[in-house]
């Protein structure tokens, strides 16, 4: 389908500037009363000019721009080169969003070249995004790619999670786009997972939205809509009238796909009113587009036809050529239907060519097809088996199912009539496991349902046939009883009477002991994690308590609140048996901001293998906290700066295994200053509770520390086996 989902560009502007409205005018009030205040011409009023310029963009263009040259004549006067970044970093984003994209690049390099002269890495992330932004719009993928590593290195360095969720999701896209479904998934269950750590509903939003467009590229539209509906409920929330537009068109494009035009109507009806109102033109054209296409699947083609041409008018004012491209396949498209083959053609044709311009696959696999069905129909078969076997390469590489399925029918038709059966039967046969594994979710229920009773009137037969014997029997046996027998056969069902009692007895037996040792290993765990919760409170009053002696006041104050919150998790997480991987990694999480407020020397990071999903996994709660509190307290004796701490997590023989890394001294040089006598309570009760979780969760549990000296490195290596259930 070559018109799911064309606004991803515009995520970009939603996380950075699509707020709550009644807040932002709130805001824009407030700046207005501080730059009547700050008559001076310094930089404090240059940025509060800026600040201003920011807060009108997308409401209100003039005041933008008057806002922002203000600032950029006050900047250029005080050579304040910070503030001459912004300007250019903002015009750039002014220039984008009109689709002039050669401006915007030069203004975005303006403004990198400004925050490089001062080292300024925050800003030269933010540049590094915009880039990627304007790479993904002119269908640069690799170089967007490149900008948002670029800037995730950047983010990471400096910690800062909401750019690291901007970046994540950003390269998510890309993936999406280009049909790299796994790596787009990963990356987007891990901007969720930062996402609820910094308590980021945008971020969490934004990634229910790309999820729907994922799912709905690969053909799950039940899938796609539950995750449509999670967004527009957040849009609803914050009063996003552009977003609320936005996700209604993309419930209509699900319902179209899966046959339900009325419902789909309904929807589309809804983004327009929304749309009317915001005076969108790129998403009007889309708007009418999906209302076409769906004129266009009830052969309803006259409507369709106006529909399209709307949106093809609308795209043309504002040269979007993707769009473009896209009416000019549908148009052609109804053509088809109508037997119009030339006309129809040169429609094609001009989708191909411009699809080509912009390098959108997509598109021009459609069109390609297109064109070959056109040949196909005047037995022009060696010219519309060229354009097949192009548009079916592309469709196979993106994998998109529908081209796929459509490019095989019109080989094996093209193949027929070329006497070629062997290959027609082939493509013949593709085009039927196509056919067949494209989602059809009412298919599917008719086919169990009709297995289902099938099945079921089998049974019933068998059991007729069943029932029959077992009344021949009983009559045989009773007519034997009655004869000579019976005596015997009272004395055979006493004694299998009593031998069931005894066995009955037994089992009571066994399965009471059995119920007695698992609440014996219940116990121990709930005392065993019940000390685990004191001794974490204890170490963390002992630093606030420094930091109260040392009159850090503020810093105390950030510290009491940021434990209070991880001491609710924890004490959550420690009533249950099991908690959520992703849980117990957002315990993790603030754990360690909690303890870099302290020193605020860590570098830490924390990685999921794409293959696990961690809102699919239970482990025991409290499991992996000790070790990264034993690395924090004993790994950098000595060692004030680059301090490095990695936890990963991997999936390997059914095992969960969760490797920490440090860049310390070593568990060898440490075990040489510590002294024997001493045991680490925290490494004592995990490893009690090991021996417990290994028989209660009948998989392996396990821990060992070793010295990176022995691989060429410095520090230790924490290796944790953990049990749990998927």
């Amino acid at each position: 389908m070559i018109s799911i989902n064309k606004y991803i560009f515009y995520l970009f502007v939603y996380i950075f500037f699509v707020i709550n409205l009644q807040a932002q005018s709130k805001k824009i009030d407030s700046l207005k009363i501080e730059l009547e205040n700050h008559k001076t011409k310094d930089t404090t009023r240059a940025n509060i000019l800026f600040d201003l310029a920011y807060a009108h963009f997308q409401r209100d263009i003039k005041k933008t721009k008057l806002y922002l040259q203000e600032s950029e004549d006050l900047n250029n006067a005080l050579n304040y080169i910070k503030g001459k970044a912004r300007v250019f970093y903002l015009k750039g984003i002014l220039e984008n969003s009109r689709l002039n994209y050669s401006e915007s690049l030069n203004y975005f390099k303006k403004s990198l070249d400004h925050y490089q002269s001062i080292q300024y890495k925050k800003g030269i992330a933010d540049i590094y995004i915009a880039f990627g932004i304007t790479n993904y719009d002119l269908s640069q993928y690799e170089e967007a790619l490149d900008n948002y590593k670029k800037a995730i290195d950047i983010y990471k360095v400096l910690d800062n999670k909401k750019g690291l969720v901007t970046s994540l999701i950003n390269t998510a896209n890309i993936y999406s786009e280009t049909g790299r479904y796994k790596k787009a998934i990963a990356s987007y269950k891990e901007a969720l997972i930062l996402s609820e750590v910094i308590d980021d509903e945008d971020g969490i939003s934004f990634v229910h939205r790309n999820l729907g467009v994922l799912y709905s590229r690969q053909g799950n539209y039940p899938l796609a809509i539950e995750y449509y509906n999670k967004s527009l409920a957040y849009d609803k929330k914050t009063g996003d009238t552009l977003g609320m537009a936005k996700r209604l068109d993309n419930l209509g494009e699900s319902y179209t796909s899966i046959g339900r035009p009325d419902k789909a109507l309904e929807y589309h009806e809804k983004a327009s009113t929304f749309l009317s109102k915001t005076g969108h033109k790129t998403l009007i054209a889309a708007n009418n587009s999906n209302v076409g296409n769906i004129y266009l699947k009830k052969r309803e083609y006259t409507k369709a036809l106006e529909y399209f041409e709307m949106s093809l008018k609308a795209s043309e004012e504002i040269n979007n050529l993707k769009q473009i491209a896209i009416c000019y396949a549908q148009i052609g498209n109804i053509f088809l239907l109508q037997n119009e083959l030339l006309i129809a053609r040169d429609n094609y044709i001009k989708a191909k060519d411009i699809s080509k311009k912009i390098n959108d696959n997509r598109i021009l696999s459609a069109s390609l097809l297109g064109i070959a069905e056109t040949y196909l129909f005047v037995k022009q078969y060696q010219k519309a088996l060229s354009y097949a076997i192009k548009g079916e390469k592309i469709a196979e590489e993106l994998k998109l199912l529908e081209n796929q399925k459509k490019a095989s029918g019109i080989l094996s038709e093209i193949y027929k009539n070329l006497g070629d059966y062997k290959k027609a039967l082939v493509n013949f046969q593709q085009y039927k496991i196509l056919n067949d594994s494209i989602f059809n979710k009412e298919n599917i229920e008719k086919i169990a349902q009709l297995e289902y009773e099938y099945k079921y009137k089998q049974a019933l037969d068998s059991a007729s046939i069943r029932e029959l014997k077992l009344t021949k029997t009983v009559m045989d046996t009773s007519q034997n009883l009655k004869r000579s027998q019976r005596n015997l056969l009272l004395g055979i069902i006493g004694f299998l009477v009593t031998t069931l009692i005894l066995v009955a007895i037994i089992f009571f037996l066994k399965l009471r002991n059995a119920k007695s040792k698992t609440q014996n290993i219940v116990i121990e765990q709930k005392l065993l994690r019940s000390q685990m919760t004191p001794h974490f409170i204890f170490n963390s009053l002992s630093v606030l308590q420094g930091m109260i002696l040392n009159r850090e006041q503020k810093k105390s104050v950030s510290y009491l609140s940021k434990f209070s919150k991880l001491l609710r998790i924890i004490l959550e997480n420690s009533r249950d048996r099991t908690v959520l991987l992703s849980q117990e990694l957002i315990a993790i999480e603030n754990y360690l901001a909690l303890q870099n407020l302290e020193n605020e020397t860590y570098v830490y990071t924390i990685s999921v293998e794409e293959t696990i999903d961690t809102s699919l996994f239970k482990i025991p709660p409290m499991l992996i906290q000790p070790f990264v509190e034993n690395t924090i307290e004993h790994a950098f004796v000595n060692k004030k700066e680059g301090r490095i701490i990695k936890i990963k997590l991997i999936l390997s023989n059914q095992e969960l295994i969760c490797i920490i890394t440090d860049n310390g001294i070593g568990i060898d040089s440490l075990k040489v200053n510590k002294n024997q006598n001493k045991k680490s309570l925290s490494t004592t009760i995990t490893s009690e509770r090991l021996k417990i979780l290994s028989k209660d969760f009948k998989k392996k549990g396990s821990f060992t520390v070793e010295d990176r000296k022995k691989y060429n490195e410095q520090g230790s290596i924490v290796t944790l086996v953990i049990p749990y259930i998927k």
